[in-house]
């Protein structure tokens, strides 16, 4: 029996990937905890009505942590995941990532109390998330001055 189309096809997502640029072209990552697991993830969630992608991603940031900046309008690219729903059944994702340089970060936001959350030196944000297409797009975007993919 086959199954399904929409058993089979990724659910669409998209995030956010909060950076800062530090003296000397360093950069740094912004991660959050998942809510459930508490693995390091970036801000991300379902596309909202009404919002380009890339401004739903902007909002997603400043629900999980505060942020606030300018949103790229081209992703960085994509990567995939297993999301736990509710009722503990798995559904496949996928999360079209778009760059948040931070300019700043407030004092409250909605999910202030929901999660943790921490800069990271690029290299280790990659080590920290568990989604190897995530670590990939890290360490592809976020390089020394001049070499950045942003």
């Amino acid at each position: 029996m086959m199954p399904l189309e929409d058993e089979t096809e990724a659910r669409r997502q998209i995030g956010a990937l909060p950076y800062r640029r530090l003296r000397g072209g360093d950069y740094a990552v912004l991660l959050v905890t998942s809510r459930e697991s508490r693995r390091w993830v970036i801000p991300k969630g379902w596309p909202m009505k009404g919002r380009k992608p890339y401004e739903a991603a902007e909002q997603e940031a400043y629900e999980e942590a505060g942020l606030v900046g300018h949103i790229g309008k081209r992703p960085l690219g994509f990567y995939l995941y297993e999301k736990r729903l509710k009722n503990r059944d798995a559904v496949l994702c996928q999360v079209k990532v778009f760059p948040l340089e931070v300019r700043k970060q407030l004092n409250r936001w909605p999910e202030q109390h929901e999660r943790e959350l921490r800069w990271f030196a690029p290299a280790e944000a990659a080590d920290a998330v568990s989604e190897p297409g995530l670590a990939a797009i890290i360490r592809a975007s976020l390089k020394r001055d001049g070499e950045a993919q942003l």
